[in-house]
């Protein structure tokens, strides 16, 4: 028998099919998994099962398109503590430190066992968010800033703790955790489908379809649907234009952090005509209500489909012209380039997703390396950049700007003539495990359930980008000065909410 299941994106399996190895071979298996630069580590959680918890451990790997699944059962309460695949390969710091503070595990080789989330229900309720354990410098040459929780701005909560040299950055520090709706155990709690739907819209207010994709596709895969092509059509196309509109709008707010007030202006205006193309679609400009499981809501007829070309017809020309202004300013290349570098390695050891771990020279996306909806059937290709700064984040945004317009134009040429079906009715298999993997506008994002003996929900897990990612922003802020932080900040854009949950 394998060490570990082989499935693929949005396969629904049996969860007593998955393998449950030994503490020790789990380990080893999955921190050799790490050490090959073809897998990384999609999710990993637990659960409990009877006295110990269960570990489910998915490794993707992005060569063959395939995520090995293993499993291992563990007594939380062992006093000795665990070794750490942390120890092994950094990117499984946030999955250890999560089920620390969740679960109690305790390990004996982790290098940063810290809080993560501070939620509600965590392990050690006498863990407060007043005495975090901030790493701190006994140096009368060093100061130390603090900024936030509360911003100036409309931002969301976090607080960012700074060690600098006069104005040279040396480390930074962000504790997060300062808002919980408790969206996974609500997943549990609500036993309609329309109500889950609606908190998988509510997970990132800037990742609607993201989310609500990674969900339905989920459940439909639980359920045994296979949607049609005309209601995958609509779901990609709406994905891209979601892609489309955050990338415009954070290039505004990067011509913004550097005091461009044209290009602020122009992106910031090229956004609207996009997001209010969702509102003529399904009444919402975030695109709520647009993607629900077995149902075609608001289809994608002849009148949406020519609103949807005439708005790229005036966008791409106006979006392609200021861009070639903005890039040819040595005022805003000044600004913009060696700022903020994540270095390839530091992206390989972080775990880093999306676009972040793209502008860094890794090839980090689920369209092409796991595809769903119609990803496997259009000719996406990643784009790469490899300097690792501000420019090269902004750099994607654009190129991925102009490859979104060019599939969506695509994908518009063949919108089939079927009429909608009704509206499925969907039962998800008992004691089933299926995990869905997308590919927002920030990155990958990952949901794993897992069904009970009458197909009801006993296990959510949900995975934002932004888990990996907040941690590229300490290490790309380094050696920069603090008021660069700003730009640095904004080059990523990572989500407070879908990180706190």
């Amino acid at each position: 028998m394998s060490n570990y299941l082989s499935i693929k994106n949005n396969q629904c399996v049996k969860v007593a099919d998955i393998p449950v190895l030994g503490y020790g071979d789990f380990l080893q298996m999955n921190a050799a998994f790490a050490e090959d630069s073809s897998f990384h580590c999609v999710s990993y959680f637990g659960m409990p099962a009877g006295a110990g918890l269960r570990l489910f451990c998915c490794m993707a790997d992005d060569f063959t398109g395939t995520i090995r699944i293993s499993s291992s059962i563990v007594n939380p309460d062992r006093r000795a503590g665990f070794p750490s695949l942390t120890a092994r390969h950094l990117s499984f710091h946030c999955f250890e430190r999560e089920l620390h503070e969740d679960h109690g595990i305790r390990y004996s080789d982790h290098p940063w066992l810290k809080p993560i989330r501070y939620p509600f229900s965590r392990h050690d309720r006498q863990s407060d968010m007043t005495s975090y354990p901030f790493y701190s410098v006994d140096s009368e040459e060093l100061h130390e800033v603090g900024v936030g929780p509360v911003h100036a701005g409309i931002i969301e909560p976090g607080h960012f703790r700074f060690i600098c040299d006069g104005e040279q950055v040396l480390h930074l520090e962000i504790q997060l955790g300062y808002q919980h709706r408790g969206v996974e155990s609500l997943f549990l709690q609500h036993d309609k489908l329309l109500q889950r739907t609606i908190l998988a819209e509510s997970i990132a207010g800037d990742t609607v379809v993201g989310h609500a994709l990674a969900f339905v596709s989920l459940w439909e895969s639980l359920c045994g649907y296979i949607p049609s092509y005309r209601l995958m059509l609509a779901r990609t196309i709406a994905s891209e234009l979601e892609r489309i509109a955050i990338h415009t709008g954070d290039l505004s707010a990067i011509c913004t952090d550097i005091a461009y007030q044209l290009g602020s202006s122009v992106f910031g205006r090229l956004r609207t005509p996009v997001v209010n193309t969702f509102q003529e679609w399904c009444g919402n400009r975030l695109a709520k209500g647009l993607i629900r499981a077995g149902v075609d809501r608001y289809p994608l007829v002849d009148r949406i489909r020519q609103n949807i070309i005439d708005m790229l017809d005036q966008y791409e020309a106006d979006f392609s012209e200021m861009y070639e202004r903005m890039k040819n300013l040595p005022g805003v290349l000044a600004r913009l380039e060696r700022t903020g570098i994540l270095t390839t390695g530091q992206a390989y050891d972080i775990g880093a997703v999306g676009m972040s771990a793209r502008a860094s020279g890794l090839m980090r996306d689920i369209r092409w390396t796991h595809p769903y909806a119609l990803y496997g059937k259009i000719p996406h290709q990643p784009v790469i950049k490899h300097h690792g700064d501000v420019y090269s984040r902004t750099q994607i945004r654009h190129a991925e700007i102009i490859q979104s317009v060019r599939h969506i134009r695509r994908m518009l040429e063949e919108v089939p003539c079927e009429s909608p079906t009704e509206a499925a009715v969907l039962r998800p298999v008992p004691g089933s495990f299926s995990l869905s993997l997308t590919e927002g506008w920030r990155g990958e994002i990952c949901h794993c359930a897992i069904t009970g003996d009458n197909g009801e929900l006993i296990h959510y897990k949900i995975k934002d980008p932004s888990l990996h990612n907040w941690m590229a922003l300490a290490l790309a802020v380094r050696n920069n000065e603090i008021s660069d932080f700003p730009i640095c900040n904004k080059s990523f854009n990572l989500s407070y909410c879908g990180h706190d949950l």
